[in-house]
């Protein structure tokens, strides 16, 4: 029997993000392209990308695809809705449709 780690578990093994405001995401000319903020509705996903910047230094396609898998339930969902899930929708689309990688600007908080 198979058991797959749920996104809720995954979150709890992360790097703790206790003191970030928000993670701009950007692109390859340091132009904005989202701003997550650490907040309810986007604490996850805060987490996830901080994760995977923590472990690749930026957002290329190799990070996309682990992030995939830490978004663990919410990555098949997001296939098959989207824009319910943009945030999975930007590793979905640098993993699987060529789009550009991006850098990440940690705000703390009090910046």
């Amino acid at each position: 029997m198979t058991t797959t780690t749920s996104f809720k578990d995954i979150l709890a093994s992360l790097p703790d993000t206790t003191g970030i405001a928000a993670l701009v995401l950007l692109d390859e000319h340091d132009e904005q392209q989202a701003r997550l903020e650490n907040q309810p509705g986007t604490a996850g996903s805060v987490k996830v990308y901080y994760a995977l910047v923590q472990r690749f230094g930026h957002i290329d396609r190799a990070a996309a695809e682990e992030g995939l898998a830490l978004y663990a339930e919410h990555t098949a969902d997001a296939r098959l809705n989207p824009g319910k899930h943009p945030n999975i929708d930007r590793l979905l689309a640098i993993a699987e449709g060529g789009a550009p990688g991006l850098k990440a600007r940690i705000v703390l908080q009090g910046d």
